[in-house]
């Protein structure tokens, strides 16, 4: 399996950078709220030097939204909206202790981070411009259609697992309690983000093989090396 970005979404968008790790051996039974509460805490600090919006993380990200067509405030990226939240409740739902883990990362980073299971995924994944045929299942159950040109996660049978780039993901390829083998990925914008995803995917990494017994593959993506391959237990 593989997961990379189109040449469209390198030429159209220079300064992206891109990690991505793939990890074997999740469970569902891990405790993982020392680790939540740390990430927690460096959101907190952040948040209360100034506003979410002001983030370079973040107006990098709306600059790349008003770019696609869509209104910034109303279409947010993950880690936008996992803030605005986290801001309103000083907390996240607990729903999964990797889906946990990484929801605190990305607070800390400001940066969105997908996790997806593998095992719902056709063949590879890759971000790309969207044909408009696309299936994107909702968490409510219902199919949608991604509007031709717009950023989505498309596997090979056509499936798209995460829709407006880093906006929504899908109900399809949400990591579970069954879920095993898992894709994280992290993109950012910001000028400084060649230095901090890399750092991220290093944490994501440390805290994984520290709660989980499998051995984190990682790579920082670029236009020169766009690709990461991997192959799951379960094929």
């Amino acid at each position: 399996m593989y997961f990379q970005h189109a040449p469209e979404i390198w030429a159209e968008y220079p300064e992206l950078v891109a990690g991505a790790a793939f990890i074997t051996g999740i469970g569902a039974g891990a405790d993982v709220e020392a680790r939540v509460a740390k990430f927690y805490a460096v959101a907190e600090e952040r948040l209360a030097a100034g506003p979410e919006s002001e983030f370079p993380e973040i107006r990098a990200w709306r600059r790349a939204f008003a770019k696609m067509g869509l209104k910034p405030t109303q279409y947010r990226c993950a880690s936008e909206a996992l803030l605005r939240r986290f801001k309103r409740e000083r907390e996240l739902p607990r729903i999964h202790p990797l889906i946990d883990l990484c929801n605190a990362i990305s607070l800390a980073y400001a940066i969105p981070v997908a996790a997806i299971d593998v095992a719902e995924v056709a063949g590879g994944l890759e971000v790309r411009p969207a044909r408009g045929d696309e299936e994107y299942l909702t968490f409510g159950g219902e199919i949608e259609h991604p509007v031709p040109g717009e950023v989505v996660f498309a596997d090979e049978a056509g499936r798209a697992h995460a829709r407006r780039w880093t906006n929504r993901q899908s109900g399809r390829s949400a990591v579970r309690g069954t879920t095993g083998e898992v894709l994280i990925v992290a993109e950012a914008l910001h000028g400084t983000a060649a230095g901090d995803v890399p750092a991220l995917l290093e944490t994501v990494a440390a805290e994984l093989a520290e709660v989980w017994p499998g051995t984190p593959v990682t790579a920082v993506l670029s236009a020169a090396d766009p690709r990461l391959e991997f192959a799951p237990a379960q094929p």
